[in-house]
């Protein structure tokens, strides 16, 4: 049976064997844990301690602030050092929880006491929104808001992204190597809210030790498959996940529920599972630190909290100093000038590269070959929204479907020319977006 997939994409050098066989580390911080209070989509977080507070491992330290918003835990015990604003991957200054560990990993009581069985479906997704469960594949949307749509009857596939299409990351593929059994069960907790469900797992066929995993552990699962996609970026983006493994079709204007869907990171179900089943709160994620710059590349158990630059020493250092940090993936991420940031509930990776290609390309005039065109998973004309935007003609770039982009920066990477294309799609769509708040 041939792989499932999508229109368009692209099929860039991956960089997955420099860390995929390197066994998850648990890592302890060394210095203060730095806890901004935005880590997701929506409103920041409200501080519940003040500066001296002494705090627990799994202590509420920011509640949420607002119904699209997610609260905060302590990762360590300590004292409260400061509330102030400490700069995060993106280079903004963001009001942050500043803790002093004091090594002691003392933990606060669990978050309930209840067995799954005797919880209503309320109560999962308040436990699953007290423990602050956001999204971590990047985007950070709140999931206590994801799994409440309107109708719940009308969801009728909860899909696991177990992609990973991202180049350099492996921190999913660790977690489906290494419990697998986690990741299955958090499914069965989401299918339990949605009793008209299937649960997807699905995963591109570069990964044939999950697959095999996963449809062992799925076999005797009557609401549960492992589909196998094909290999090729930006498959894990959730419009193209969503057609691969369903042929249901959305668009900017929509959400994956209005097709009767529901999209997960691997890390965030694992997280509902240790939420619902453990009752403990995110604390905690796994980092993949990779590149030709590291000496030794691994992937890291973090506590939420723990600086960049210690991750890096971890890792052994670098062989040299790197000309690209990235906080993500290459094609996604955000390139940082300062390692002194800290890990968030979204930190995926730090990629650290010896040369910057993209610093020594030297953009030229659109030559109208129509690759980017071709390789769109959006459908739309890059090379053409990308004129609109540097000329900032949001008229026309609405006209030519311009918030359908998906930024996953494939039209950047075929064009001949080395046009910024996605950067300039990008800044138009926040523009247009501000406005619209506004």
């Amino acid at each position: 049976m041939a792989a499932l997939t999508f229109k368009g994409g692209i099929h860039p050098y991956d960089g997955k064997k420099i860390s995929k066989d390197k066994p998850i580390l648990a890592v302890l911080p060394k210095g203060d844990l730095v806890y901004p209070l935005s880590q997701h989509i929506g409103a920041p977080a409200k501080p519940i301690v003040v500066k001296g507070d002494r705090v627990l491992a799994g202590q509420k330290i920011a509640e949420a602030g607002g119904f699209v918003s997610a609260p905060i835990h302590a990762s360590v015990s300590g004292i409260v050092k400061a509330i102030e604003p400490r700069r995060v991957v993106t280079g903004d200054n963001v009001m942050s929880i500043v803790i002093e560990n004091d090594g002691l990993y003392e933990e606060a009581p669990p978050l309930h006491h209840k067995q799954l069985a005797d919880m209503t479906r309320e109560e999962v997704i308040e436990i699953i929104k007290e423990a602050g469960i956001v999204g971590m594949g990047g985007a950070g949307f709140p999931t206590h808001v994801k799994l409440s749509p309107k109708d719940p009857d009308k969801i009728f596939y909860v899909i696991a992204n177990c992609a990973e299409c991202e180049p350099y990351l492996t921190s999913d593929y660790r977690r489906m190597v290494e419990e697998p059994e986690k990741l299955v069960a958090g499914l069965k907790i989401i299918l339990c809210l949605f009793p008209h469900a299937k649960g997807i797992l699905a995963v591109e066929d570069n990964k044939p030790d999950c697959i095999r995993k996963l449809k062992d552990l799925v076999l005797d699962e009557s609401r549960m498959s492992v589909k196998v996609l094909k290999t090729k970026y930006p498959q894990g983006a959730e419009r193209q996940l969503i057609y691969a493994t369903t042929k249901r079709a959305i668009n900017s204007s929509m959400l994956p529920s209005d097709v009767g869907c529901i999209v997960n990171n691997v890390d965030t179900v694992v997280a509902v599972y240790h939420a619902v089943i453990e009752g403990k709160p995110l604390m905690h994620r796994i980092v993949t630190v990779t590149g030709d710059a590291i000496k030794e590349p691994r992937n890291f158990i973090v506590k939420v909290g723990t600086n960049y630059s210690e991750l890096i020493e971890e890792a052994g250092g670098f062989v040299k100093q790197p000309e690209k940090i990235i906080s993500g993936g290459p094609m996604m991420g955000f390139g940082i000038f300062d390692t002194n940031v800290p890990a968030t509930k979204t930190s995926s990776a730090l990629l650290c590269l010896l040369r910057d290609d993209v610093e020594r390309m030297k953009p030229t005039q659109c030559i109208n070959c129509g690759m980017c065109v071709g390789i769109c998973p959006g459908r739309v004309i890059p090379a053409r929204l990308a004129d609109y935007a540097e000329h900032g003609d949001e008229a026309k770039f609405l006209k030519n479907n311009g918030m359908e982009c998906c930024e996953c920066g494939s039209c950047s990477y075929v064009c001949p020319a080395k046009r910024q294309l996605t950067q300039s799609i990008k800044s138009m769509r926040r523009m247009i977006l501000a406005n619209k708040k506004k």
